[in-house]
C-alpha cells in the first residue's frame, strides 16, 4: 500500500515544464545577444567550447533531481501493517428513516438532508464510540457496519437517498431489530440506538419491539421530524399524490416516538431547525458505562522520503558536475 502523506507538494511539479521552457527562452535570448556582434553562426565558430546540448542535459537532471525532492517532501509512505489497537467508548446504532415523507419541507431542505447533516456533525465529534447506521422504509438495510472509521461513515451517509430503499412505507419494528441485531459482540450493556424518524409506523408492533430491545440492555432514543401539523411531500419538485389524486400530507407521530423512547430508557427529543436533537441525546449516552474495545486496522506505515532525497542529491550533484564547456576537465564529454 502506498500511501502520501502531504500531497499537497505535488503541485511542485508543475513547475519542471517551466524549467524547459525558461531555458528556451534564455537561449533565445542569448541568441539576440550574439548576433549584437555579428553573425551568429560565425559567433559560434569562434566559440568551440561552447555547448548548448550540455545546458539541455543540466536542465533535464536538474528536473529529474526536483522530482525526486518532491516526493520525498510528499512524504510518500509504503507497507502498512495490520494493528490491534484498543479504544473505550459506546457502541451507537443510528436507525434513519429514508421513506418518501423524509422529502417534506417542512425543515431545510428537506427532512432527510437535514438530519444526514446533524449526523455528519455529531461524527465529527465522536472519540473512541463505535457508530453504525441503519436505514429504513418498508424494509430495513445496514448501511454501515458499527465501526470507529469516521471518515467512512460520512462518505455512507452522503450517499443515502429516499432510493436506497426500494420498499416504501415506515416499519420501525424491523428498524429495530435490525439495529439491535448489529451491534458487535464486545458491546455489552453499552449500546444504544437512535431513531430519527417522523413516527409514521404503518407496519409492525414498534413499542413491544422496543420493550424486547431494551430487555437486552440497549437504550432507545428517538428524535421525531417534522410538523404536527403536517406538511405535503415533494418529489422530483411535484406535490405526491396518492391514487385519488389527492395531496399526500406528511404529519409527525409523536406519541408513538415517546412510548418508543419510554420503554427503551431512554428520552424523546423533537428536532428543530437550529437544534436538530442528537446532541442532548449524546450528551445523556455519555453517562452509559464505556466499553474497551479492540479492532485491527492499518498502521505503521514506513516513511520513504529519506530515499527520494538521497536520489534527488544524486542527480543535483550530477547536475552541477556538467559544465557547459567541451572541456577535459568535464565528466560528460
Amino acid at each position: 500500500m502506498i500511501y502520501v502523506a502531504q500531497s499537497q507538494y505535488l503541485l511542485l511539479l508543475l513547475l519542471i515544464p517551466l524549467f524547459f521552457v525558461a531555458y528556451k527562452a534564455y537561449l533565445k535570448f542569448k541568441k539576440r545577444r550574439i548576433a549584437r556582434f555579428g553573425d551568429p553562426e560565425v559567433v559560434e565558430q569562434l566559440m568551440p567550447e561552447v555547448s548548448n546540448g550540455r545546458g539541455w542535459l543540466k536542465v533535464t537532471f536538474f528536473s529529474i533531481a526536483f522530482l525526486f525532492f518532491v516526493l520525498g517532501l510528499c512524504r510518500v509512505q509504503m507497507g502498512a501493517r495490520l494493528a490491534e489497537r484498543q479504544s473505550k467508548g459506546v457502541e451507537i446504532m443510528i436507525a434513519l428513516d429514508v421513506s418518501n415523507s423524509m422529502l417534506a419541507e417542512d425543515y431545510s431542505p428537506n427532512r432527510l438532508e437535514r438530519a444526514k447533516l446533524a449526523i455528519s456533525r455529531i461524527v465529527d465529534k465522536l472519540q473512541g464510540d463505535r457508530i453504525g447506521l441503519v436505514i429504513f422504509a418498508g424494509e430495513s438495510f445496514i448501511q454501515l457496519p458499527i465501526t470507529t472509521d469516521y471518515v467512512s461513515a460520512k462518505v455512507f451517509l452522503n450517499s443515502i437517498s429516499t432510493e436506497s430503499v426500494p420498499i416504501q412505507g415506515t416499519d420501525l419494528s424491523q428498524a429495530l431489530m435490525m439495529s439491535a441485531q448489529s451491534f458487535s459482540s464486545q458491546s455489552g450493556n453499552s449500546r444504544a440506538i437512535i431513531v430519527i424518524s417522523d413516527g409514521e409506523d404503518h407496519e409492525g408492533d414498534a413499542v413491544e419491539t422496543a420493550k424486547a430491545v431494551a430487555e437486552e440492555g440497549i437504550r432507545i432514543y428517538t428524535i421525531g421530524v417534522g410538523s404536527t401539523a403536517g406538511q405535503p411531500i415533494t418529489v422530483n419538485g411535484s406535490l405526491l399524490r396518492d391514487k385519488e389524486g389527492n395531496i399526500v400530507v406528511t404529519r409527525l407521530n409523536e406519541q408513538i416516538l415517546k412510548e418508543i423512547a419510554s420503554v427503551g430508557n431512554g428520552e424523546y427529543v423533537k428536532a428543530g431547525n437550529s437544534e436538530f436533537g442528537l446532541n442532548p441525546i449524546l450528551e445523556d449516552i455519555k453517562n452509559i458505562e464505556k466499553k474497551e474495545f479492540s479492532s485491527i486496522v492499518f498502521e505503521d506505515f514506513n516513511e520513504q522520503y529519506m530515499y527520494f532525497f538521497a536520489i534527488a542529491l544524486f542527480f543535483f550533484i550530477i547536475e552541477m558536475l556538467i559544465g557547459n564547456r567541451k572541456t577535459a576537465k568535464n565528466i560528460f564529454k
